[in-house]
């Protein structure tokens, strides 16, 4: 499978590198190819029009609008900012529409508090459903992320291993029913 991991923010000190490269691993441990949508690497401007409004899509937007058709799935990597996404994670997430219909999402949340970004993660429930793109049940929430992983993101706390694959083991169950029946086609 094809799975676009997409990181949320863009602050200097950002956890949710540590985060996706941890992640975009244990993805392609199973195999699979990843895409990193970074909106730092892409340089994303807030939005002004959807790909598909763009007359003339400059290479950064035709690369963003190729990794989230080509995937077969989405992981979003999202921070918990004043209890939702960041903005740089639904601008991200805006530039397209169409490409995600009918592939599921897992979504993986962090915060430096207790929590681990549960708010954020109910946010992107939502935004994921209007995308097209179902999440699948499971989420997994990543606790006092400034501790979770050393400074190289090597994860410190192993309890999550465990986790990490049982929610893997869920997306991957989904992105195989989705992929099936997109083979035999959509309702539109």
């Amino acid at each position: 499978m094809n799975i676009s991991v997409i990181l949320g923010s863009v602050r200097s000190d950002r956890n949710g590198e540590k985060v996706g490269h941890y992640i975009t691993k244990k993805i392609q441990d199973r195999g699979h190819d990843v895409s990193l949508i970074d909106p730092i690497q892409l340089d994303l401007p807030l939005l002004d029009r959807m790909y598909k409004e763009m007359e003339n899509p400059e290479p950064k937007f035709q690369k963003l609008q190729n990794m989230i058709v080509s995937a077969d799935g989405y992981v979003p990597i999202t921070p918990e900012y004043n209890h939702t996404i960041s903005a740089a994670l639904k601008n991200t997430l805006d530039y397209c529409l169409e490409e995600y219909f009918f592939k599921p999402s897992a979504i993986v949340s962090y915060s430096v508090g207790s929590f681990g970004g549960i708010n954020a993660a109910q946010h992107l429930r939502h935004i994921f459903a209007e995308l097209g793109s179902p999440s699948i049940p499971s989420s997994l929430q990543i606790s006092k992320v400034h501790e979770a992983f050393d400074e190289n993101g090597n994860l410190l706390h192993q309890e999550y291993e465990k986790r990490v694959g049982r929610f893997l083991d869920e997306f991957e169950w989904y992105l195989t029913a989705l992929k099936s029946q997109r083979e035999q086609g959509t309702p539109y």
